[in-house]
């Protein structure tokens, strides 16, 4: 994993570059360069050294014939098969990294060679003898990169805030309303103006930095078999091989829950390696709800792993609270990126490399919203003409959330139900040209989490988060195979609750496991709030300070959130969190 940037027209400099380079240090530790391959372009790179550690696998990564250069920031998974036909074609390689060999497969196959590549990557590939810029993303968007672009100058980086930094990009304060409802910006969107993140799946041959064309990754071929419980265990067990290897030390991020645990346990069973594994451990007293080291523990009793403990309390929170704002590049609306920034900076001394069950959710249905939604389908009709009345009855936050929430089409229920409050109609016009209507509506709604949410929030939080102290993130729920199985299944229970990992868990004598109730992965935010200590304190204090913001730039429902704070605690806690994370890393940005 790296930060790769790039700077092409005007504004293209040794300093520009460097400074890029010097904002994204955290990225790449190892290695640091930059370089302009001909009058007017620059780029930069920031090396995290895991596959072939050597300097001699650093990059930029040039050609032997010295025509062509590679920087470019992930991994791929497939680099052995793909070396193999290389060397068939008489090839010859200095090093064992996969950068040498991506270098090489775009040398000789072009564009067609990104269809090809299996594993995570941004990319930017150079041919400096038609003075042409390749520049791809990986299609589930594992690898960030951003980009900027005016008549006089192109520019793009795997972060924003050099790109900000760049363009003296102005907060971008109608993402705020978004952000409210969904937790992040606009798909195409973020907290800078005219910053835009590049799209997962595309990429571009440019040969003038004012003018490009989109192009997109076509689906990975579909397998040769119809899917099955014995079918995707058997290929996350490859995913997980190929996925934990590295030739740096790696470990696992382990909650405790299905996902992350048959991860780590399959890789057990195959190799018999116990690796460094973390868990987040609240206080004594919430232990009993937030039971993630519980069951973390009760698991490396019998899957045996080098555990180690991450305690987060308020105090904890508060103490580390402006080392991570400083590390966050883009907020999202999610108190896991705090815990894993705590995990990263627990690991950083022992650890490049950590997994996580990241993208399990999103795609086998594994949400209380996918639940929802998948009840809602059975009836929609009647639904539509009951919801009103039966919204009334007292039946708690989440029956009258889903009361509200149907609405005559399935993708505005489903948005309802993923939102933290209904967004206004006006709002969900960017969001449902994303669903895709060849699938069927259940499977629209896994595929919009897939596209949106595990992009813009899950994904980003990890690799922010982990990359702040140098760390790769790896996801092999995401591995090719698995995405490629996932969009050949149509029977729709094999989509609802995680039954094929449930079902891997029990084979493994996890049943203890897998019938955990679902929880999800934050901080204790219900209880920090009501009792009203330090962290709540300066919670509401931040909230206030941003009313007269919320009130001019979002809704009156939003001003009234900053305003009142104290009286959203009990049904809208994660609603608070987030514009208090939002609150504090505008003042930051705005200083």
């Amino acid at each position: 994993m790296c930060g790769i940037h790039l700077i092409w027209g005007k504004d293209a400099n040794p300093e520009a570059i460097e400074a890029m380079v010097a904002d994204s240090y955290h990225r790449g530790p190892d290695q640091q360069d930059v370089f302009s391959p001909w009058p007017g372009l620059w780029i930069g790179v920031n090396r995290l050294k895991i596959l072939h550690p050597g300097p001699d696998a650093d990059q930029p990564f040039w050609a032997p014939d010295g025509n062509s250069l590679l920087i470019w920031n992930g991994e791929i998974y497939n680099f052995l098969e793909l070396k193999k036909l290389l060397s068939q074609m008489g090839v010859e390689f200095l090093t064992e990294s996969d950068t040498e060999v991506l270098l090489h497969y775009l040398r000789f196959f072009g564009l067609d060679a990104l269809k090809n590549l299996e594993g995570m990557f941004s990319l930017i590939y150079v041919n400096l003898v038609d003075q042409s810029v390749v520049v791809a993303r990986d299609r589930t968007g594992e690898k960030p990169l951003y980009f900027s672009q005016t008549p006089d100058t192109f520019a793009l980086s795997s972060e924003t805030r050099g790109l900000a930094r760049l363009t003296h990009a102005e907060l971008e304060v109608h993402q705020i309303e978004p952000y409210f409802y969904l937790r992040s910006p606009i798909p195409e969107k973020t907290f800078f103006r005219g910053i835009r993140p590049w799209k997962p799946g595309r990429f571009s041959k440019i040969s003038q930095h004012s003018t490009f064309r989109w192009d997109t990754l076509p689906d990975p071929e579909p397998p040769r078999n119809p899917p099955s419980q014995e079918s995707f265990i058997d290929s996350l067990r490859q995913a997980v091989l190929r996925q934990f290897h590295a030739d740096v030390p790696h470990g696992v991020m382990l909650s405790g829950g299905a996902d992350s645990s048959l991860l780590y346990s399959l890789w057990y069973k195959e190799t018999g390696i116990p690796l460094p594994a973390y868990t987040i451990e609240v206080e004594k007293k919430y232990r009993k709800k937030y039971a993630d080291a519980t069951f973390a523990k009760q698991l490396v009793r019998q899957v045996p792993a080098e555990h180690q403990l991450v305690e987060v309390t308020q105090q904890v929170f508060l103490d580390r609270w402006e080392d991570y704002l400083q590390s966050v590049d883009q907020p999202i609306g999610d108190s896991a990126g705090f815990l894993t920034w705590l995990i990263g900076l627990k690991a950083k001394n022992q650890v490049k490399v950590l997994a996580s069950g990241a993208g399990a959710d999103e795609l086998w249905g594994g949400y209380q919203r996918h639940q929802a939604f998948y009840q809602y389908l059975k009836y929609p009709d009647l639904w539509g003409r009951i919801a009103p009345t039966l919204a009334n009855l007292p039946f708690g936050r989440t029956w009258k959330k889903f009361m509200q929430g149907i609405d005559s089409d399935p993708r505005v229920t489903f948005m309802n139900f993923a939102a933290l409050q209904n967004p206004p109609k006006e709002l969900l016009e960017d969001y449902l040209r994303i669903f895709d209507t060849n699938l069927s509506p259940y499977k629209q709604a896994l595929d919009f989490d897939r596209k949106v949410y595990l992009v813009q929030d899950v994904l980003k939080v990890q690799d922010n988060a982990l990359m702040a102290h140098g760390i790769e993130g790896r996801s092999p729920y995401l591995d090719s195979s698995m995405i490629s199985m996932w969009r050949s299944v149509e029977d729709q229970k094999s989509l609802l609750g995680k039954p094929w990992i449930k079902q891997g868990l029990e084979d493994l004598n996890l049943s203890w496991i897998s019938s955990r109730r679902k929880f999800g992965f934050g901080l204790p935010l219900p209880e920090w709030l009501s009792e009203n200590g330090p962290f709540a304190q300066r919670v509401f204090s931040s909230l206030r300070e941003f009313a007269p913001i919320a009130e001019k730039e979002g809704s009156t429902e939003l001003a009234d959130f900053c305003k009142n704070p104290e009286k959203q605690v009990n049904a809208h806690f994660l609603t608070l969190y987030n514009l208090f994370l939002l609150a504090e890393w505008m003042k930051l940005h705005r200083a």
